[in-house]
């Protein structure tokens, strides 16, 4: 027998609710938030399948557990120089954030993934009028911390790339 009274929420676990948790990854010397809800996993990528004429962000295809993983390479999503780490047999050694989006899967290649995060909802702020009109248009906001900035990145502007154009 079912009962008409309403589902009551189990109530949030004390002081998460005002809390926001991020992936910190590093583009250069640059800190960035990855929301954490969105990142499924981080993996070293060390074999690449490119891509004829892919957009420039497109690095290649990735075969990870079975399954093809676009990767985008951030620092030029970012319009930053890209700069290549080799492993110890002289291939390209590549950190990789694996994210979900639209159903497909995607690899975000970056310099350096950092820690998880929990910082305060309240100190989330909008993103400065002089940031780069590229970093803006990849951005949701910022937090201050200590000693630098936090810009959290909106993952669906990064990985909406124009493959119109490309073809």
């Amino acid at each position: 027998m079912m009962s008409s009274q309403p589902q009551i929420p189990a109530p949030a676990a004390p002081g998460f609710g005002d809390s926001l948790d991020y992936v910190t990854i590093r583009v250069g010397e640059q800190l960035l938030g990855l929301p954490i809800g969105r990142v499924q996993d981080v993996f070293i990528a060390n074999r690449i399948t490119v891509v004829p004429r892919a957009p420039d962000e497109i690095v290649g295809l990735i075969n990870l557990r079975g399954r093809i993983v676009t990767a985008i390479c951030l620092r030029k999503r970012l319009g930053r120089p890209v700069n290549l780490k080799l492993d110890g047999q002289g291939r390209h050694e590549l950190t990789a954030i694996g994210i979900d989006h639209g159903g497909e899967a995607y690899a975000l290649i970056v310099d350096a993934v950092g820690e998880v995060i929990r910082l305060d909802r309240s100190t989330f702020e909008p993103l400065p009028v002089h940031l780069d009109r590229v970093w803006a248009a990849l951005a949701t906001g910022i937090h201050r911390l200590a000693d630098e900035l936090l810009v959290v990145l909106d993952l669906d502007a990064v990985l909406d790339l124009d493959l119109r154009s490309a073809a």
